[in-house]
């Protein structure tokens, strides 16, 4: 494994205590965009959730605020279709894109998605960080290499988070963890350290948590 893509250290006391509160507020819906006219007013930080379709955003962001079902999940790959804003108190913007790759819809649909998923990464000029979601049992793939391969382009700083750590064994994270360090020195907007989580078990959201919270 390269030594400067390693997982993220566990947040202090301090740290995790912020994180707690951040998501311990308000986080409210605030609407889903479906095309770059209706995002909301740039007047705060945002960070953004970006991954394949299927690969447990949905999952993840209830996990981090502690509320069933704030943002759909689905066993469908392909259902997010729209920029799904969410409001942490009146501090930032936490954002769920759609979901990049394969997905059960038309392909125009699809298409039109696609797009606004680009527009967004490239020309929102609050957006302080992408975390860029990996299900630890694929690694990341040529689909992943394209949208941060734009992250690099655009300047966005975006940080690997490895999701349903829980499906698999230590070795084979080790070994995922080795890929993803490796895929990683491609893209010099890559932020060098991983985080490891699992939505159902919670391994990794208080440290998730903190990093969203020491952002601005």
């Amino acid at each position: 494994m390269k030594l400067d893509f390693l997982p993220a250290p566990e947040p202090s006391t301090e740290e995790a205590e912020a994180g707690r509160l951040l998501f311990a507020g308000p986080v409210d819906f605030v609407k889903g965009v479906v095309a770059m006219d209706g995002l909301p007013p740039a007047d705060r930080p945002e960070v953004c959730f970006a991954g394949r379709s299927n690969v447990g955003k949905s999952s993840l962001i209830n996990a981090l605020t502690g509320r069933k079902g704030i943002a759909r999940a689905s066993n469908t790959p392909g259902r997010t279709q729209e920029i799904n804003y969410f409001d942490l108190g009146t501090r930032s913007y936490l954002v769920d894109l759609p979901g990049y790759g394969f997905a059960k819809a038309p392909l125009p649909v699809v298409r039109r998605w696609q797009e606004l998923l680009k527009a967004y990464l490239s020309g929102r000029p609050t957006l302080r960080r992408a975390f860029a979601l990996i299900d630890s049992r694929h690694g990341v793939k040529d689909v992943d290499h394209e949208i941060m391969t734009l992250l690099d382009r655009s300047a966005v700083p975006f940080q690997v988070v490895l999701t349903k750590a829980d499906k698999i064994g230590p070795k084979a994270m080790e070994d995922t963890l080795a890929q993803v360090a490796e895929a990683l020195q491609r893209h010099p907007a890559a932020f060098p350290q991983l985080v490891v989580t699992s939505s159902e078990k919670g391994e990794g959201i208080p440290a998730l948590r903190a990093i969203i919270a020491g952002i601005e």
